[in-house]
């Protein structure tokens, strides 16, 4: 008999759960290496990950995702993965907050031209073309991750709901 494995899909409460630990985590190799940008951009995603589990959670991690985003980015200006993540930032925190749909498209974009391979800043620019009911540029985006990283399920998830036009 096969020993069962946890689901992939977590309750909003383990991800809170699991994010808090890695947040713990993550301050602490930033206390340790301060000058790795991808330890900024870990801490920054996690504490957005705490925002999108609860808005009020922003009063609490808003500045920490965004000034640990913003400091991988200055740490390393052509990491990908950073502007992936401040993208995603900016898709979620409103435009009359300094962020917006626009700035994340833009973010994607500068992924992209930095790694044209990068299936994840792909995948994203499509959802948040999609926002924006620009569903065949949306489409072509979310084709090219599905290319780029044929086992996502939730890039061919977007993919399939994203109407032709």
């Amino acid at each position: 008999m096969r020993p069962r494995l946890p689901s992939r899909c977590a309750t909003k409460a383990q991800a809170k759960n699991f994010a808090e630990t890695g947040i713990a985590a993550a301050e602490k190799a930033v206390s340790l290496k301060s000058g790795v940008a991808e330890y900024h951009r870990i801490l920054g995603t996690l504490c957005g990950q705490m925002i999108s589990s609860n808005g009020l959670a922003a009063l609490k991690y808003g500045n920490c995702a965004i000034a640990s985003v913003n400091k991988a980015i200055e740490l390393d200006p052509k990491a990908a993965g950073n502007y992936v993540s401040h993208g995603v930032g900016n898709y979620y925190l409103p435009a009359a907050l300094g962020g917006g749909v626009d700035l994340a498209i833009k973010d994607f974009q500068k992924a992209i031209e930095l790694d044209p391979k990068l299936a994840d800043a792909h995948l994203w620019l499509g959802i948040a073309l999609r926002k924006q009911n620009r569903n065949a540029e949306a489409r072509k985006a979310l084709a090219k991750a599905v290319e780029l990283n044929p086992n996502r399920i939730w890039a061919k998830q977007q993919l399939d709901k994203t109407p032709a036009q």
